[in-house]
């Protein structure tokens, strides 16, 4: 497993991004403007980088990773930070987008876990 978090907040707008088919996430140190649009989780330690071919997973939900941004590994170990994007292409539109493969939106609820492996 490359990682392990609880989410601990949804904020205002954070389900906003459904229609666009994205989650925007951030540890829960985020500023108070980004907060409000993501997808909060608890701070963890990050074992490994995302790659294609990984599985993440909203509480029972399985995705598999098609496309990984030159930036969202990055942003993920120092602000917990990445966009999900559930479109499953298999290359991204920016550089701290994440594309998954699955079976559409997850239903993301504070108390869920977040898995990368």
């Amino acid at each position: 497993m490359k990682y392990q978090s609880t989410i601990t907040g949804l904020g205002e707008l954070a389900l906003d991004f459904a229609a666009d088919n994205l989650l925007i996430l951030f540890n829960e140190n985020a500023p108070a403007e980004l907060a409000e649009i993501s997808v909060l989780h608890t701070i963890e330690e990050v074992s490994g980088d995302i790659r294609v071919g990984d599985v993440i997973i909203f509480s029972k939900q399985e995705y598999r990773v098609t496309a990984v941004g030159e930036e969202a590994n990055k942003t993920f170990r120092q602000m917990g930070h990445c966009t999900f994007k559930f479109t499953g292409k298999e290359d991204v539109e920016l550089p701290g987008h994440i594309e998954l493969q699955g079976n559409g939106m997850p239903k993301v609820k504070i108390g869920d876990l977040l898995i990368i492996k």
